[in-house]
């Protein structure tokens, strides 16, 4: 099986997406037949889109990602599921990550912060810890979506040269039945 019958498998059926109560705000933008396609360039667009906005600490992300998607003419179903990398269980330590990156990024001190999970907590210190923050979500965002869109390409044609040397292989063994 290669890369595009992995993806057909995880990825949701066309009609759930469309049907997604976040996303039915796209209307008519979801019945373009090109962004459910799976091809080497949209799904390496599809996961650099989803591994960007992982990182970025905006609410909505869901649908931020379907309209860079749609515009870039990115695979959508592989954007939104990319994006799920960050949930409620991984965006402290992705957050915290891009901190640190952008506090080092700016050679500044970074803060010994003790987390809670509150809202007053966050509120609390978020415009200390603003900048850093930010830089380095941008930074780690930017890293990891050009690695995704590099691996994907790369696994896609590796995939392919593999079929190739496999039917080289397949038409080399035949008998010929031109004796």
């Amino acid at each position: 099986m290669g890369l595009r019958g992995f993806f057909k498998r995880l990825l949701p059926e066309h009609q759930e997406i469309r049907q997604h109560q976040h996303l039915s705000l796209l209307g008519g933008l979801l019945h373009d037949p090109n962004i459910f396609h799976l091809t080497r360039h949209s799904a390496a667009g599809g996961v650099a889109i989803g591994l960007f906005l992982t990182f970025i600490p905006v609410p909505g992300q869901m649908l931020i990602a379907a309209l860079l998607a749609i515009y870039f003419r990115a695979n959508l179903p592989l954007a939104i599921v990319f994006v799920w990398i960050s949930n409620p269980l991984t965006i402290p330590p992705l957050f915290y990550l891009s901190y640190k990156t952008g506090a080092l990024i700016l050679q500044e001190p970074a803060l010994e912060l003790s987390f809670e999970f509150s809202i007053d907590w966050f509120m609390s210190i978020i415009f200390e810890v603003w900048n850093a923050l930010l830089l380095g979500a941008l930074t780690l965002g930017s890293l990891s979506a050009l690695a995704g869109y590099f691996l994907i390409k790369l696994l896609w044609r590796m995939t392919i040269i593999r079929k190739w040397e496999d039917r080289k292989k397949n038409i080399l063994a035949k008998p010929s039945k031109d004796f």
